[in-house]
């Protein structure tokens, strides 16, 4: 091979690794090589007809056409806002005030520290033309540091919608940044409290829109918003906070239709027919006329087959009295689901108290745990929401739990009122209660929530003989309720709650004597 060949044939092989390294850069090459030929080195021969002019392009630079993906800039950041709020979430509620005064940004240090070299390399070094690049930062920073035209007067307020609402709903922020003078960008963190969670964040002129998601019920603080507020050139920033409050997120009710009643109903009107005769909608039978009486009522085919009038006879309507007794000694989290039994009490607790407001019936609450809560009964729209306002802080009463089971207050349990007890059975506290209530002679029904089964490893048999006992000793108290005459429903989270109330509706619960 002459040398002149050879010599182009490495100028081609360098040409081809030059090409290549630029094609996976991402980047066009700084220059055109091309082969001994005159063809570019990377690229066919001739590219089709039929290729589209971009693909030529990519084919003659040796690159394929660039394509734009990712995020785009809004989308990126309202991406990193909501990173940096989490992280801020994570690391808890700010304690200390943020500064009242104007502070240099991330643009202003960034021509400090352009300037600053620049002068440190023009000493270093002997050229005084290196003063040349620290004129322009040093110039914007001087005229920043003279501006007059940043506001004296710097807050915000917030305005959330709404301040009550259910699990998996979503909440509006807005903060609006009232100032006196012009500003820039505004920067904004949030960190939120327990229970609530950040979905999205949008940044206006002076206002900032946040959407919040409620997680799990409870009285939860929402947290707090640092706003870092720029002035009109962007070299200095000042930080305002603004403190959202709290808001209460109510639990979402069990699906439940059914209402069992007990034997004995108070003398007060209602939609429950009785055994009774009185002056409700149900026909329970016919008997003789008596004087006096409506001519509308008479029965006309008994009439006519026993030849002497008859009158319709209908049952008597009376409202019930119940009373929800929620166990919140403990609350236990199951390993293969995540359900929380105190999660799963309230949204079924909540779901029968509405079934009874709809048919006009009294409702109370007794929450037995760290704390005793109750609230006596009542009717109406208003009584739900009461009676969930009452337990939304049951979870901060773990502090104060005691080793004897709380006694309860007579007033709270009306005389005849139908209780029914949530409870997982894992506190043989809640033993003590129930057996207080029956003593009371109110009837009573058990609604077992399920508390998860332990986690057993395989192949250990002290796990498994533990588990066994684990489940006998349940058992055991399920059997002790039955002795009593206690009815025990067993309820499963995610279905209906008239499932497990079903086998009631077979005949009215009867309680004992007070």
């Amino acid at each position: 091979m002459s040398p002149e060949p050879a010599a182009d044939h490495r100028r081609a092989e360098r040409a081809r690794r030059l090409v290549a390294q630029s094609a996976a850069l991402g980047a066009r090459p700084v220059r055109r090589l091309a082969g001994p030929t005159g063809t570019p080195i990377g690229a066919p021969a001739s590219a089709p007809a039929s290729a589209p002019s971009g693909a030529r392009s990519g084919a003659r630079t040796g690159r394929r056409p660039s394509r734009r993906t990712g995020p785009r800039g809004p989308e990126r950041a309202a991406a990193r806002l909501l990173a940096r709020s989490t992280r801020a979430t994570l690391a808890g509620l700010p304690t200390t005030p943020p500064s009242p005064y104007w502070r240099p940004g991330e643009r202003a240090l960034r021509l400090l520290t352009v300037a600053t070299v620049a002068a440190v390399a023009a000493l270093a070094t002997g050229h005084p033309w290196l003063l040349a690049l620290a004129a322009g930062p040093a110039v914007l920073l001087a005229l920043a540091a003279t501006g007059n035209d940043r506001p004296s007067r710097l807050d915000a307020e917030n305005t959330v919608t709404p301040r009550r609402c259910l699990e998996g709903e979503p909440i509006t922020v807005r903060i609006t940044v009232r100032h006196d003078g012009r500003i820039g960008r505004l920067d904004p963190t949030a960190a939120l409290g327990p229970g609530v969670a950040l979905t999205a964040v949008t940044v206006g002129a002076t206002e900032v829109d946040l959407v919040v998601r409620a997680e799990r019920w409870g009285r939860w603080t929402l947290g707090s918003v640092d706003i870092d507020v720029y002035d009109a050139g962007g070299l200095a920033r000042r930080t305002v906070r603004t403190d959202l409050g709290t808001m209460d997120v109510f639990p979402e009710p069990s699906a439940a239709r059914l209402t069992p009643i007990p034997v004995r109903l108070p003398e007060r009107l209602g939609e429950h027919t009785t055994a009774h005769e009185g002056t409700g909608v149900e026909v329970v039978g016919v008997r003789p006329y008596v004087p006096g009486e409506r001519q509308r009522r008479i029965h006309w085919p008994s009439t006519t087959r026993r030849d002497a009038v008859q009158i319709n006879q209908f049952a008597a309507e009376r409202a019930a009295d119940a009373v929800v007794l929620m166990d919140t000694l403990a609350d236990f989290r199951d390993a293969a689901t995540g359900r929380s039994s105190l999660d799963e009490t309230l949204r079924a607790a909540t779901g029968l108290t509405r079934a009874y407001l709809r048919r006009h019936d009294r409702v109370g609450l007794i929450a037995v745990g760290g704390k005793l809560r109750w609230l006596s009964a009542g009717s109406g729209e208003r009584q739900s929401y009461r009676m969930v306002e009452s337990v939304l802080e049951v979870r901060q009463d773990r502090g104060y739990r005691g080793v004897l089971a709380p006694r309860l207050p007579v007033a709270a349990l009306p005389r005849h009122a139908l209780v029914y007890a949530f409870t997982p059975l894992a506190d043989q506290r809640i033993l003590e209660v129930l057996g207080r209530v029956r003593d009371l002679g109110n009837p009573l029904v058990v609604v077992e929530i399920p508390a998860g089964e332990p986690a057993v490893e395989p192949g250990d048999e002290i796990d498994a003989v533990a588990l066994r006992l684990w489940h006998a000793e349940r058992e055991a108290m399920r059997s002790a309720l039955r002795a009593r005459g206690v009815p025990v429903a067993r309820y499963t989270p995610g279905e209906a709650l008239d499932l497990a109330l079903a086998p009631l509706l077979r005949r009215r619960i009867g309680g004992g004597a007070r």
